[in-house]
């Protein structure tokens, strides 16, 4: 398990029997701006954010598919 992985809504699905996933970008564990006053637009790496949501993206339709 990673720490921290039961911290967001999936969680709630899973009690119930709801198959679901959690896709993160692990910025609490990097950004230390993260869920704070200093955490702003400018904190952001838009570039990776991009290729992430690409990626997701590609994994959705994939599982859409099955």
């Amino acid at each position: 398990m990673i720490s921290g992985i039961g911290w967001s809504d999936q969680w709630a699905f899973w009690q119930f029997g709801y198959p679901a996933i959690m896709i993160t970008d692990t910025a609490l564990f990097r950004n230390p701006h993260y869920h704070t006053a200093n955490d702003k637009p400018h904190t952001i790496d838009y570039e990776r954010l991009a290729l992430v949501v690409d990626g997701v993206a590609g994994v959705v339709k994939e599982l859409s598919e099955e």
